[in-house]
């Protein structure tokens, strides 16, 4: 697992705040920015480690979508959507 600093390339972010600015104004800048580049998104998703998933369940989703794109195509031709 790569750390959150190393998603950010070899800048990183950087948010200084501005001569005379209000510390409420700044921190809605930075949480803005956080935000913005996908920081807090990613951290949350890394929390947890999730297993590949398997061939056969990959299989099942794809002929479940299958099933349920024909369905549609057969709904939308008998005129119900």
């Amino acid at each position: 697992m790569q750390p959150i600093a190393s998603l950010l390339g070899k800048n990183g972010m950087e948010v200084k705040r501005r001569e005379g600015e209000p510390t409420n104004v700044f921190l809605y800048r930075f949480s803005k920015k956080v935000q913005q580049s996908g920081i807090l998104r990613e951290a949350k998703k890394r929390k947890f480690r999730t297993r590949p998933e398997s061939k056969l369940k990959k299989k099942l989703s794809a002929l479940h979508r299958e099933k349920k794109k024909k369905e549609m195509a057969k709904a939308r031709k008998m005129g119900r959507v």
